[in-house]
């Protein structure tokens, strides 16, 4: 009987073994993909570099990049055209070919953070997909539907905070203020223009319920007022973890990057700057 008992307790631990090394070796080769997608995608980004803007057509999802107009040609129809159209960056007109998701890009100098940014009418879909529409840990950097990329005062992109570093991870290198004077910049991308932004606050925060009557910055895109405008700026500087003297003004826009924190159940790092370029 005890040889029995030992026997099934060897089967166990080795049916316990080879599960672990199974699920290890899944992590890793997902890993593995991760990283070589994105380098993939960034060696892309830096091929086109030098590759002629186009007409992109405007921003409607599931329209072709170049729809084809089988109306008689008018000159000056095809300059008021031209001329209204905003014009896709060169680099990002293949992938935004292959993914009309693609709505910009984000990268920090001296970070892992080098990522295309996603948008979509789901707002939980690139939680848990990649650029490729495939399932992933990892996910995307997105930014909700609503957020207005050419018009809004604020748009928030989130991402998942990474044990390895990788998507949202590295921000909180922020946490610390020499980090922070060594790196005050956020390069962020549309598909029209290059970005560069100052950052303005560093703050942990949280998610609270809805009826909570407490600063929430996750829920300001837009100030139609002055008034808005300084209860969102007042109570991030408020919080901000230490101050970095870069002030804002009404008319000014933002850029939000916003990460899970552990100081608190559903606790956030937010990352707020403020366009300077």
């Amino acid at each position: 009987m005890k040889h029995k008992i030992r026997k099934a307790v060897r089967a166990l631990l080795l049916a316990v073994i080879v599960v672990c090394l199974l699920l290890i070796g899944g992590t890793y080769i997902q890993d593995a993909r991760h990283r070589a997608r994105q380098e993939g995608l960034k060696k892309r980004i830096a091929e086109a570099e030098e590759e002629p803007a186009l007409p992109s057509g405007g921003r409607k999802r599931g329209a072709t990049l170049l729809a084809v107009d089988r109306r008689v040609p008018d000159r000056e129809s095809h300059r008021r055209q031209a001329e209204e159209k905003p014009v896709m960056l060169g680099k990002y007109a293949a992938l935004y070919a292959e993914n009309h998701d693609l709505a910009g890009w984000i990268s920090i100098e001296g970070m892992k953070i080098d990522y295309p940014v996603m948008q979509c009418e789901d707002d939980e879909y690139y939680l848990h997909h990649d650029y490729y529409g495939e399932e992933s840990r990892y996910g995307c950097l997105y930014v909700r539907g609503q957020a207005d990329l050419e018009e809004g005062t604020n748009f928030i992109i989130y991402g998942h905070n990474m044990k390895d570093g990788s998507m949202f991870g590295d921000l909180d290198y922020y946490l610390k203020e020499k980090f922070y004077q060594e790196h005050p910049n956020i390069s962020f991308d549309t598909l029209y223009e290059e970005r560069v932004y100052e950052i303005v606050a560093v703050f942990r925060s949280r998610v609270y319920n809805g009826d909570d009557d407490v600063f929430k910055y996750y829920q300001f895109y837009e100030a139609d007022t002055q008034e808005e405008f300084e209860d969102f700026y007042e109570n991030i500087k408020a919080l901000s973890l230490y101050d970095t003297g870069v002030e804002a003004q009404f008319g000014d826009t933002f850029l939000t990057l916003s990460t899970c924190a552990y100081h608190v159940k559903d606790g956030r790092l937010a990352v707020v700057a403020k366009r300077i370029k």
